[in-house]
């Protein structure tokens, strides 16, 4: 396994090259899916770390902040996969009455729970750009139309990387003029 410090970093870097490459403004939601168990060689949802998410949770979150970018966490397919975010983000969503942990959320949610100023949890959420650390499926919570982002880092510990960012339907035939600044 790679050292903790090793993973700050390869966190840090994915999370600045994310903003960067979805041309994130203040405001936007990035969804992030996180396997411990992966960053630390495992098999997903078989060895939950809490000391490896609290790391990158830190890197994750100071970077979102320094961007004003909001961040919302994917629970494990045992909450059903549920998001914890912060409720002042929340607007129609049905906040849901759970509080992750460990081996039921997974550790990054548990961590976000216990470390974001006012959590909620919801079931449903449209993010403008995800990042998944494993295996973990965030697609199901990115707006309409994700396009991957190719990111440099491609693992953090031993997970693989994906990222995904949205943009706008193009919508027309042949006439149709599109905003390339929008692609």
């Amino acid at each position: 396994m790679k050292s903790i410090q090793d993973i700050r970093e390869e966190a840090r870097k994915a999370i600045i090259e994310l903003i960067d490459a979805a041309r994130l403004t203040p405001g936007q939601l990035v969804i992030v899916g996180c396997s411990s168990s992966e960053m630390a060689g495992g098999v997903i949802g078989h060895d939950s770390h809490m000391e490896l998410a609290e790391a990158v949770f830190e890197e994750l979150y100071t970077v979102a902040k320094e961007h004003q970018i909001n961040l919302a966490f994917q629970c494990c397919e045992h909450l059903n996969r549920a998001i914890v975010v912060e409720r002042s983000y929340v607007t129609t969503e049905e906040i849901c009455n759970v509080v992750p942990q460990q081996h039921a959320g997974g550790a990054m949610a548990t961590t976000a729970y216990k470390r974001l100023d006012n959590p909620a949890v919801v079931e449903f959420i449209k993010a403008d750009a995800g990042i998944d650390i494993g295996d973990t499926f965030i697609g199901m919570h990115l707006k309409y139309v994700a396009v991957p982002v190719r990111l440099g880092v491609k693992e953090i510990g031993c997970a693989h990387v994906t990222a995904a960012r949205v943009r706008p339907k193009s919508i027309g035939g042949i006439r149709a003029v599109y905003n390339e600044s929008l692609m």
